[in-house]
């Protein structure tokens, strides 16, 4: 081939064009020159090198054949041929209020109690120079520092990023990627990828277990508060955020007595975890007993004369002498318990199916009794009682709790209480004398609380019952009724009739105000009688006065006078009397004297009565024979017959005579 042939074929197109393709493409494989995008690094992996290959780890530090701690930012670079290979590497992003999670693959061993490379130094914490955090004696694998939102130019083949998205990460092998595939499953789990957040609204306190440091002493089980002071620096890890402080501060693995409250909390969930739980409330009328399980142990505070348990400080190991008061705690109920205490007045019910609002009495019945009587009633009872709030740690420290209180020692002392009252009575005593029971029970009963350091308000009975199917307290009840409704009757009478002396009384009350006017005028009329006649009477007494002096004189001079005629008339009797008795005998004796006095007395009748003494006519004897001298009888007769009658006839006489007379009269 001469050289105008050369000439001319070297000026071929197609010569050209595959010389030019051959010249790129010994540049690609020399690797002289790359271009990085901004938005990428380069990763430089020198291929060989006089230094020989690194001894230790796989981050050449010194020239070293390897991997180069330090990385390609965007633009283009130049490089010796065929000594460095460039891998190209994305940006670690981290979003707005996301968590990443760094792992060192290279650099120092992890200590005995090390879950988490220690980031204590800035040079440990750099995650940008893998130089610098190297020679600084970083340590390999999960970092306990984060990083927060931003783009990170970050070596990948010396730290591995696991975000929420995506693993960074280069030349990593497939088991290195089931293990940080693992972690990212595991912080997702713990949700990890996001800060802790505690909204105000929740009421919601986090519970902190460490899983990186030294483990607890034995015997203990929460991790006490450590780091907490703000002004030093050194240890104060402000709520776990800072976990390169905690060790510091002498703080260890486990569940922590220190607990977060309401807020934003970056934390690395590899370091710690964070359980959300209530706040505990403590409500008006109740009051909190704390049994602490960790803090130091002290002395006995209850006193000598408290022999049930130890009371304790707040703050030390045990019951803590005063209680928590009505309010809202952030209690680490891990480290704690709290037991609420109703301090208000609350009724304990011996009733099956009622159930207070505490709980309390939901496993308590009715009291079984046996009375005197050999009847078997239960009794339902309520029983209204207080506990001081200053007492209640004493309950707690003596009892448990106040369940454990009313079921283990007040039911069964209520209950033989009142059993031992029913067998003194019948069951009409008992269902007569319950308000005498109530109130001995009350009495009784609140000594024997008070040595339980409770306070007996009241004790309610109700009506003793009988069992199921059982009706003789039922009938007695009604016999019960029935006589009361008997003696209700009888007052009722005695009411009605009590009211009916009542209305008459009224009714005359209104007669008397009807005629009140009458009656005014009636006393008044009165008033003036009793006026007019008092006048009358003193003129009555003058005149009584007068007269009487006047008929003292006129019958001194009717006694003078009389006296004279008495004179007088005794001078007469006695003169006639003396005539008489001459006269007497003078017709020979009394006997005579009295018939001719009768006589003459008889003929005086006679003529008064106007009557013939004798017929008119005489019959005689003869036919046709008038008499003569009718209607007259002859003296001579007259005298015979008198004179015949006078012995005989003188006494009927003197009885018949007044009674003719008296028959004149009358005709």
């Amino acid at each position: 081939m001469d050289v105008n042939s050369l000439i001319n074929g070297w000026t071929h197109p197609a010569l050209w064009a595959g010389t030019v393709i051959a010249f790129l493409i010994l540049l690609r494989i020399a690797n002289i020159f790359r271009y990085i995008p901004n938005n990428q690094v380069g990763i430089v992996e020198k291929l060989w090198s006089t230094r020989g290959s690194i001894k230790d780890g796989f981050i050449a530090l010194n020239g070293e054949a390897g991997y180069e701690p330090e990385v390609l930012r965007g633009g283009l670079h130049v490089f010796v041929p065929f000594m460095y290979r460039i891998h190209k590497s994305d940006l670690v992003t981290v979003g707005q209020g996301k968590i990443a999670y760094v792992f060192a693959r290279d650099g120092a061993a992890l200590g005995a109690s090390q879950v988490l490379g220690a980031n204590d130094t800035e040079e440990k914490s750099d995650f940008q120079d893998a130089r610098k955090f190297l020679l600084a004696g970083g340590q390999k694998g999960p970092q306990r520092k984060i990083l927060r939102e931003g783009t990170y130019a970050i070596n990948t083949t010396q730290f591995a990023i696991i975000t929420d998205e995506r693993v960074y990460g280069h030349a990593l092998s497939p088991q290195e990627r089931a293990v940080l595939d693992g972690m990212q499953l595991t912080i997702s789990e713990r949700w990890g990828f996001t800060p802790v957040i505690l909204a105000a609204d929740q009421d919601l306190v986090g519970i902190v277990t460490v899983h990186d440091g030294p483990s607890l002493p034995p015997g203990e089980i929460i991790a006490p508060e450590l780091g907490i002071d703000l002004r030093d620096a050194r240890t104060f890890h402000n709520n776990f955020q800072e976990p390169e402080k905690f060790p510091n501060a002498g703080g260890y693995r486990g569940r922590q007595l220190q607990i977060i409250v309401e807020g934003t909390w970056y934390i690395n969930r590899l370091f710690a975890t964070v359980e959300a739980v209530p706040k505990t409330v403590i409500p008006v009328g109740n009051v909190g007993v704390v049994i602490f399980y960790t803090g130091p142990r002290t002395d006995d505070v209850s006193g000598e004369q408290y022999r049930h348990g130890e009371l304790v400080l707040n703050g030390s190991r045990g019951v803590w002498k005063d209680p928590l008061l009505p309010g809202k705690y952030a209690f680490n109920t891990y480290a704690g318990k709290i037991e609420i205490i109703p301090t208000v007045n609350f009724i304990l019910k011996w009733v099956r199916g009622e159930v207070g609002a505490m709980k309390l009495d939901e496993n308590l019945s009715e009291i079984s009794l046996i009375t005197k009587d050999a009847f078997e009633p239960t009794l339902p009872l309520s029983v209204v009682m207080h506990i001081d709030y200053k007492k209640a740690p004493m309950i707690i420290q003596r009892f448990g709790d106040v369940k454990k209180l009313v079921e283990q020692t007040l039911d069964p002392m209520v209950s033989a209480f009142f059993k031992n009252i029913a067998q003194k009575m019948t069951l009409i005593e008992l269902l007569q004398n319950r308000a005498s029971i109530q109130e001995e029970s009350a009495a009784e009963m609140k000594a024997k609380f008070e040595a339980y350091s409770l306070d007996l308000q009241e004790v309610l009975i109700g009506t003793p019952r009988a069992p199921a199917g059982d009706h003789t307290i039922e009938n007695i009840l009604i016999q019960l009724r029935s006589r009361q409704i008997a003696r209700e009757q009888v007052e009722t009478y005695q009411e009605q009739e009590r009211a009916a002396i009542q209305e008459r009384t009224l009714n005359e009350a209104k007669a008397t105000a009807a005629a009140q006017s009458a009656l005014t005028q009636s006393l008044i009329q009165v008033k003036v009688n009793e006026n007019e006649g008092a006048a009358a009477l003193a003129r009555a007494q003058k005149d009584a006065e007068t007269r009487k002096v006047t008929a003292a004189a006129v019958g001194e001079q009717s006694r003078l006078e009389g006296q004279g005629e008495a004179d007088r008339v005794l001078a007469v009797g006695a003169a006639t009397a003396q005539a008489t008795k001459l006269s007497v005998d003078a017709y020979g004796g009394p006997e005579f004297r009295l018939a001719e006095q009768n006589f003459a007395k008889f003929a005086e009748a006679l003529t008064k009565i106007n009557q013939p003494l004798v017929p008119q006519f005489l019959m005689s004897g003869g036919q046709g024979q008038e008499s003569n001298g009718a209607g007259l009888i002859p003296t001579a007769m007259l005298s015979s017959m008198f004179g015949q009658m006078m012995p005989d006839s003188l006494a009927k006489l003197k009885d018949e005579a007044p009674k003719a007379v008296r028959r004149t009269n009358g005709s």
